[in-house]
């Protein structure tokens, strides 16, 4: 075998190799971004819009801006973990709870969805006063056990231990005799035609029993999330009052979002 013929199979072993990796990561994560898999593969970014443009051609992935998701019903017939959520986008989810955090007051009464943005959110609420949260996830309450401050309410129910969340009838029977003035709602996925949706039926129906007894509904999702659409619709994108995500966000989907007045709070990526 010529030397060309070997650098040649040497070349097509590495893309392989590296196409296989990309698609574990689109199972984990949903979604997958050019630039940072140029870097971590060592390659131009060229390269990786022709790895994407191959998947897609299988039926794996549909590509998006900036990168690519994973196609609905492909490969990721579980939904991840909250241990495996949690280690995706950190530094990214802590910048939006910040954002978050800064428009709860004293005297505020909000929910806080389960999902690991808005624990963020119940970390940083530690030294607040006076303020009163109700949530139905276990991960949310675990964060405000030592928060003085903070008058703690939990939903009920039953468990999924995937998310670490309650569901069913009597979590959302207890939130009918409440009214808040926040709902802070993580979502698996956000499309400006058709909502914000979720992977379980459950979690979406007590969902939007939360938005019925918020007076404003503000949706806390990194950019990874748009451009997606998960089973379970929540709700439309006209009940959202105000989203918080980075400034990863595609350029569409935030002119559409500011096309339909909610509001739009940025953070750094």
């Amino acid at each position: 075998m010529s030397s060309s013929d070997l650098s040649a199979e040497k070349r097509i072993s590495g893309t392989s190799e590296r196409r296989e990796q990309i698609i574990q990561r689109l199972r984990q994560q949903g979604s997958v971004q050019v630039n940072s898999l140029s870097a971590a593969y060592g390659v131009s970014t060229v390269t990786i819009r022709n790895d994407l443009a191959f998947l897609e051609k299988q039926g794996i992935a549909v590509r998006a801006y900036g990168g690519a998701l994973i196609c609905e019903g492909n490969g990721a017939a579980h939904e991840p973990s909250v241990e495996d959520k949690s280690a995706l986008n950190t530094g990214v989810k802590r910048s939006i709870a910040q954002a978050a955090v800064e428009l709860i007051k004293p005297g505020h009464r909000i929910i806080l969805d389960s999902g690991t943005t808005t624990y963020e959110i119940a970390r940083m609420l530690r030294q607040h006063a006076e303020v009163i949260v109700m949530t139905n996830g276990m991960n949310v309450a675990n964060a405000l056990l030592e928060a003085e401050g903070v008058e703690l309410l939990m939903t009920g129910g039953h468990l999924r231990r995937q998310s670490q969340s309650f569901y069913g009838d009597q979590a959302e029977q207890s939130l009918q005799n409440y009214h808040f003035d926040m709902l802070f709602l993580g979502v698996d996925a956000i499309d400006t035609d058709r909502g914000v949706s979720t992977h379980n039926e459950d979690e979406a129906r007590l969902n939007r029993s939360m938005c019925e007894v918020a007076e404003r509904i503000i949706v806390v999702t990194d950019s990874t999330k748009f451009n997606r659409s998960s089973l379970h619709k929540i709700i439309d994108m006209p009940r959202i009052d105000m989203v918080i995500t980075d400034e990863g966000v595609p350029a569409e989907s935030l002119k559409e979002l500011q096309r339909a007045g909610i509001e739009v709070v940025l953070v750094k990526a």
